[in-house]
C-alpha cells in the first residue's frame, strides 16, 4: 500500500470539477388553479478540488450543502451544470459506466447510527461496496474478508470486529466502520457530509485525526460538508461558503477566517467562536483512538 500521496504535476487538471451547478425543485401545487412553484436549492455553483487536497463546504441549514453532496455523488440529477470526476461527467454516464466509476468516489454520512444496518455484521457492511459495485468480481469471500480486516486496522479497529454488529460499538467506532466501508474500494474522492457532527467533541478530534492520516497515506481527496468552521479549519486546505445556493466566498482557511469580506461569512465566524479565526493547526496533537 502507498504511504505517500501522489505527487502533483504542474498544471494537472483537478480531480473534481463542478461547473455552474443548478438544482431546482418543483413544489406541490397549492391548488389546481395556480401554476406549480419552484425553488432553486443551488444557483450556479462552481469549484475545483485538486487530487490529495480537501475542500470544506460551509453554510447554515438550508444553504444547499446536502443537495450539493447528492449531486456530486450522482444520487440526484442537476437541473443544469456538470460534475466531472477525472474528466468524466458523472451525470452523462450510462448506468453501467456510473456503477463502474463509483468505486472511485464514496461517501461518509452524518449519522453513524443511521447509516449502518443494525441487522448486518461489520464484515457484511464493510464489504458491501465490493459486491454492490462489482469490484469483487473473481474475489473469494475469504479475500474480501481479508480486505475488510485490513481497512479496519487502518481505521483503528481490529479484524476480530468483523463478526460483531453495530450496536456493540460506540458512536466514534461506528463512524470508523463507516469510513472503512468508504475506504475499501480505495476511492480517489470521499464526500463527507457532516461526518463528526453527531459525535462528542473529544471523539470528533479523533475521527478528524484519522481522516488526516488516511489522506496522508493514500492521497485521498475530501469534499467536507459542515456547518462547523472549527471542523473545516482542522481538516481542509480550502473553504467555500455556501449561502442560499451560491458560493459567496472561497479561499484558504487562514485567510478566509481572518479577513472575511462577505457579511454572511462574517456572521458565521461570529456565531462559531471555537473556529478561532486566524489560528489554524493542520496537525493537532494526536489523541487516542475512539
Amino acid at each position: 500500500m502507498s504511504t505517500q500521496p501522489p505527487l502533483q504535476k504542474a498544471n494537472q487538471p483537478p480531480l473534481l470539477r463542478v461547473q455552474h451547478l443548478v438544482r431546482e425543485y418543483t413544489l406541490p401545487r397549492e391548488s389546481l388553479w395556480r401554476p406549480p412553484a419552484s425553488v432553486k436549492a443551488l444557483q450556479g455553483v462552481s469549484f475545483e478540488i485538486q487530487a490529495g487536497r480537501s475542500l470544506g463546504i460551509v453554510g447554515e441549514s438550508g444553504s444547499g450543502k446536502s443537495t450539493l453532496a447528492r449531486l456530486v455523488m450522482a444520487l440526484d440529477q442537476p437541473t443544469a451544470g456538470s460534475v466531472e470526476l477525472e474528466g468524466q461527467n458523472l451525470h452523462t454516464l450510462t448506468p453501467a459506466a456510473l456503477r463502474q466509476a463509483r468505486q472511485h468516489f464514496q461517501m461518509v454520512f452524518q449519522d453513524p447510527y443511521g447509516s449502518l444496518d443494525p441487522r448486518q455484521t461489520v464484515e457484511r457492511i464493510v464489504t458491501e461496496p465490493l459486491y454492490g459495485l462489482r469490484v469483487a468480481t473473481g474475489v473469494s469471500r475469504e479475500q474480501a474478508r481479508q480486505q475488510a480486516g485490513e481497512v479496519l486496522r487502518e481505521v483503528g479497529l481490529r479484524p476480530t470486529d468483523l463478526d460483531k454488529y453495530p450496536h456493540e460499538f460506540s458512536g466514534g467506532q461506528r463512524q470508523r466502520i463507516a469510513i472503512a466501508r468508504a475506504l475499501i474500494t480505495r476511492p480517489r474522492l470521499i464526500v463527507a457530509d457532516e461526518p463528526v457532527s453527531a459525535l462528542d467533541v473529544s471523539v470528533q478530534a479523533q475521527v478528524l485525526n484519522l481522516m488526516q492520516e488516511l489522506q496522508t497515506h493514500h492521497g485521498i481527496t475530501y469534499m467536507l460538508i459542515s456547518h462547523d468552521l472549527a471542523v473545516v479549519n482542522h481538516l481542509c486546505d480550502d473553504v467555500a461558503v455556501l449561502f442560499k445556493g451560491q458560493i459567496v466566498e472561497q479561499g484558504a482557511p487562514d485567510v478566509l477566517f481572518s479577513a472575511a469580506t462577505h457579511p454572511y461569512t462574517q456572521t458565521l465566524l461570529q456565531a462559531v467562536p471555537q473556529a478561532r479565526p486566524g489560528q489554524r493547526q493542520r496537525k493537532p496533537r494526536r489523541v487516542d483512538a475512539a
